[in-house]
């Protein structure tokens, strides 16, 4: 029976002997369990047995919400996944990513190679913004905060500014 081979794959993946990404373990183990669920109905149907034997119905309980559990586990195993290809790639092509001016009523004090920091020439009263950042790019926006990294941001030497996006801030976006 092919159910056997299934869990037993699904432990070895699950303690590491076999490598078989996030989603092996909860896919083989839950796949196991589904084929007996499928086996076991299919048996009542083509052979008319009497359906459901004493207890059958709480191990149909318990397989189906292992199997929903398994499909959770492999759910999340996936998203683990693509966030991780997906912050990969960003880290590959921060040049996709728009290039950002930005102008500070205060200096900022960034020492980052590659960020280029002017004081704007005193216009009077009016001026607002006295410094100018160039050489960042975008890298998020998300809950009325921009992420911006240098233009040569790395993963091993990288930094972060985390500014609000309120009326203390000017930003222009470029093409990447």
């Amino acid at each position: 029976m092919l159910v056997v081979p299934l869990v037993v794959l699904g432990f070895l993946t699950g303690f590491e002997v076999i490598d078989a990404g996030p989603m092996g373990t909860p896919l083989l183990l839950g796949g196991a369990l589904l084929l007996v669920v499928l086996a076991r109905l299919l048996a009542v149907r083509t052979t008319g047995a009497p359906y459901p034997l004493t207890g059958e119905r709480a191990a149909l309980g318990i397989s189906t919400a292992l199997i929903v559990l398994c499909s959770f586990w492999a759910a999340g195993g996936f998203a683990h996944q693509k966030g991780e290809a997906d912050a990969e790639r960003l880290a590959g092509n921060l040049a996709l990513r728009p290039a950002v001016v930005l102008d500070t009523p205060e200096r900022l004090y960034l020492q980052w190679s590659g960020v280029d920091e002017r004081a704007l020439p005193d216009a009077g009263a009016g001026q607002r913004f006295r410094y100018r950042y160039r050489g960042l790019r975008l890298l998020a926006q998300a809950d009325g905060r921009m992420f911006l990294i240098p233009h040569d941001w790395t993963w091993d030497a990288g930094n972060v500014l985390i500014l609000p996006v309120d009326a203390n801030v000017r930003i222009v976006f470029h093409p990447g």
